[in-house]
Formats: structure tokens, C-alpha cells, sequence
């Protein structure tokens, strides 16, 4: 789809942060004072951002994503549409960034009840993504799939991502038994020469493959083969997605926060922590960006949760993410917000036009609390929630900013995804940190490996076993 610049501007999304200074919130919110002491800081982290896009040796390989991709878009197309005309189901196989961003598109971009829809109504085949490793989820996908009929997109840079690799050995084996070719039902998303998918490949004949280039992390890499192969299955425009992100990325790249949005949300953030906001709550009041918030929450909390400085000096940051959905969470969540403690930062992701508005009939006249819905209609309802909760928000006191989709489509996602990808970048660059490792994951995998006697991790296993629960201590 080609895009007039005018088409652009009416589908840019904007940031508002009024609600993040003391206009409204009074000594409560972030003066212009302190965001002036702060201007240094944000420029020398949109220069380290900028003076390292693209190395790969820095994980930054991300930032270059919707520019380098012509010909594997081209390929990712063309598989796409031979996935769509030989199966009717296609799953993800994967976990983390390589999970949560197929299921973020898919929710934001396609039918909110894509599976359910009869297949003249479908723009591809049936999706599922399967992230997590508890058995009785694999048996009842398996009772809603004929692993004869499905393609499985197996996503993984190592090959030895254990959740991963358990469900391509159970896919595998069901393939064999039910007479069909592995080759022929798998598509791997890996690295492009090493790891064990690249062997597995090899001893099957060579499986159609597409590269996670090695500056691209997990959690970065939605705008890669990782969440482009699938988006481009279901029949989402990946080229206007990519368009999107390139858009942001022009926005973003003034040092200026008065012209930035993702440096000056970044700044915010980082002063907000830095004055004990140790909570940040993403809520969008859109069921459609619903799982935004579940791709945030990784891209935030495994970027920022650092224990040590690049100078090696003890820290200790990050802000823990708290998924929302309004309106729902009004009713669950928001009285904390506002009455509890001042230890959070809640931000909004609103829609200017839905794609549907849904008018309410007048009827129950004589009942007062509910006859004034009728004429009204349901996106205006919404919305009207929307600014209330911010309006409630900042009488309160309590930090919050709006982030506005003037509608939800593949060039405003695209934007958001790219904002948020670089306001992590700016931030951890505030914080003087390694954005974009995750020692502390690592951890955790190395004890998963002892405890289910991987050859190499003796040692860790007798550590591990003089670790057992005291009897003293369960109930």
C-alpha cells in the first residue's frame, strides 16, 4: 500500500505528557525545571542510540529492520502464500519475544474471533502460537489440529531453547506417525549458519528457513522473520507494518525531547524511577492492542531489570510492567491507582477511530441510569471512559501519559512498536545499563538444564539437590 504523506500525518500516532508534569499534578508531577536538568542526559542517550544502529555486536541490529529487509519480505510473501493455499492450520512454535509478538499482531491486526470465522471469511489458515510447555495445553491443541494439515513455524536463534525444541520433538514424532514428510510441514526461523535447527535442517533434506540476523534479540525482533512470516500468513500487509516503523524512526530522530516523543516518554520514565515509580501499568482501551501490553511487559522488564552499570558499578533498575485493559481493569485495577500507593506510572494507549462504532438503541427512557446510553454509541462510550480514568488519574495526583492510534492498522502498529522499542533503548541508555542481554534469564535455563541432567551441569544438579525445601518451613 503506498502512503501519501498526508496519509501519514493523519495516521501518526502522538504522545500526550501533560499529565506528566506539574500543570495538572502540581508538586506531584515533573516540572519543566527538572525535565531542563535532565535535557543533557537525554541527548547523550539519543547519540549512543544513534551512534550504534545496526551493530550487531551491541544487539542493535533491531534498529535497521525497516530498511534491510527487501528481499526477505519478498520471500517471506512468497512462503506466505504457499503456506495459505496448502494448510489449514499454522502454529507458532516458540516462546518470549518469538511468542508474544506473532500473538500482539495477530490480536491487534485480524479478527478478534479469526479462528472461529468459516474459512471464506479467513484470510489464511487457522493460527495458533504455542509458548509454554504445560502438557495439557499440547494435548488439547493437538485435539484441535490434524498435524497432517499444519505448517509449524519453529522459532528459535539456538536451537536449544528447550520449550521450543520439546514441541518440535512432539510435532516431529506425530508427523512420522502419521506418515508425513517433517520437512514438509516445518518452517524454522533461526540462525543463519549455527545452532541446532541449522543441523536439523541439514538431516532433513533442508527445511525452508529464515535468518534472525544476530543484532536482533528476541524481544526486538517482531519487525523481523520471527513475527513477519506469521503476520504475513494471516494476511497482514508486513510491507506497511515495516513503513510504520520507518516513520517512528524519522519522528525520533531529533535530540530534541520537544520533537521526539520516544526520547521525551523515555525521559520521563527514567526521572518518574528515579523518584520511586517502580511500577509502569501499559493500558490500552482497545481489546484489539490487548496484547500489546504482554509484548511491552517483556520488552521493558528484561531490558531494564539490571543489577550492573556498563561501568560494572551496582545498580539495581527497572520498573515492573502491569498489563491493563480498559475499560475492564477500571473495575479490578484502577482504585489501586488511585487511591494506593504513588509508586506507579500508568500509561494509556487510546484510538482515535475504531474500526467499528456500534450505536446503542434508545430504550429504558424511565430508567434515568440507562436510558442516557441510548444514541449513543459504543466507541463514544469508550472513549468517555478513557479520558474519565485519565481525568481521575491526575486529580488524584497520579502520573499518567496518552499514547493516541489515530486507528488501529499495520502502519500505526508499526509505529508503536518502534516508539516502544526505542524508548527502551533511550532509557537503558539513561540508566548507563546493557539494555539487551538477560543474565538474569540465563540463570534460571542453567538450573533447568541440572535438574533434568543435561550432560555439563553436574555440578549446578549437587548444588541444586543441597537446596531442598526445609520440613520446618511447609505448612
Amino acid at each position: 500500500m503506498k502512503l501519501s504523506e498526508n496519509q501519514r500525518k493523519a495516521w501518526r500516532i502522538k504522545v500526550d505528557y501533560t499529565n506528566m508534569t506539574d500543570k495538572y499534578l502540581g508538586d506531584k508531577g515533573i516540572s519543566p525545571k527538572t525535565i531542563d536538568k535532565h535535557k543533557k542526559l537525554a541527548r547523550e542517550a539519543h547519540a549512543y542510540v544513534s551512534e550504534n544502529r545496526g551493530k550487531d555486536e551491541l544487539f542493535m541490529g533491531w534498529t535497521e529492520l525497516p530498511y534491510n529487509q527487501t528481499e526477505i519480505v519478498e520471500d517471506i510473501l512468497e512462503t506466505a502464500k504457499n503456506i495459505r493455499k496448502k494448510f489449514e492450520y499454522f502454529v507458532v512454535l516458540g516462546i518470549g519475544g518469538s511468542a508474544l509478538g506473532p500473538i500482539m499482531a495477530f490480536n491487534a491486526l485480524c479478527h478478534l474471533h479469526y479462528n472461529d470465522l468459516p474459512k471464506s471469511k479467513r484470510k489464511g489458515p487457522k493460527f495458533y502460537v504455542e509458548d509454554n510447555v504445560d502438557p495439557v495445553r499440547m494435548k488439547e491443541l493437538l485435539d484441535v489440529i490434524d498435524v497432517r494439515k499444519t505448517c509449524f513455524n519453529v522459532i528459535s536463534k539456538s536451537g536449544a531453547t528447550s520449550e521450543t525444541m520439546t514441541q518440535y520433538l512432539i510435532v516431529a514424532d506425530l508427523l512420522k506417525a502419521a506418515g508425513e514428510d517433517v520437512k514438509e510441514h516445518v518452517v524454522f526461523t533461526t540462525d543463519a549458519s549455527r545452532g541446532n535447527l541449522v543441523k536439523i535442517s541439514k538431516e532433513l533434506g533442508g527445511v525452508k528457513s529464515f535468518v534472525l540476523g544476530d543484532g536482533v534479540g528476541g524481544r526486538f525482533s517482531e519487525l523481523s522473520p520471527v513475527g513477519l512470516l506469521p503476520a504475513a500468513v494471516l494476511g497482514i500487509d508486513i510491507k506497511l507494518l515495516l513503513k510504520g516503523a520507518a516513520y517512528m524512526d524519522k519522528m525520533c530522530s531529533s535530540s530534541d525531547i520537544r520533537r521526539n516523543p520516544a526520547l521525551v516518554s523515555a525521559l520521563l520514565q527514567y526521572i518518574s524511577m528515579q523518584n520511586g515509580k517502580n511500577i509502569g501499568v501499559l493500558m490500552p482501551y482497545s481489546d484489539n492492542l490487548k496484547y500489546v501490553s504482554d509484548w511491552y511487559a517483556q520488552l521493558w522488564a528484561e531490558s531494564l531489570g539490571k543489577n550492573e552499570t556498563l561501568a560494572g558499578e551496582k545498580c539495581n533498575v527497572g520498573q515492573t510492567p502491569v498489563k491493563a485493559l480498559g475499560v475492564t481493569d477500571q473495575h479490578s485495577q484502577v482504585q489501586l491507582y488511585t487511591e494506593g500507593p504513588y509508586d506507579k506510572v500508568v500509561t494509556f494507549l487510546s484510538v482515535g477511530a475504531y474500526k467499528e462504532q456500534f450505536p446503542i438503541p434508545h430504550g429504558c427512557e424511565n430508567i434515568p441510569d440507562v436510558g442516557f446510553l441510548g444514541g449513543h454509541t459504543m466507541e463514544e462510550l469508550i472513549q468517555a471512559e478513557n479520558k474519565a480514568t485519565a481525568f481521575a488519574l491526575t486529580k488524584a495526583g497520579r502520573l499518567n501519559y496518552t499514547i493516541t492510534l489515530p486507528v488501529v492498522n499495520e502502519f500505526t502498529l508499526g509505529q508503536l512498536l518502534y516508539f516502544f522499542e526505542l524508548q527502551t533503548a533511550y532509557a537503558g541508555a539513561m540508566f548507563n545499563i546493557n539494555t539487551f542481554n538477560q543474565p538474569g534469564v540465563e540463570a534460571g535455563k542453567k538450573a533447568t538444564f541440572a535438574l533434568l541432567g543435561k550432560p555439563g551441569y553436574e555440578g549446578q544438579k549437587a548444588e541444586l539437590a543441597g537446596a531442598a525445601p526445609d520440613e520446618n518451613y511447609i505448612v
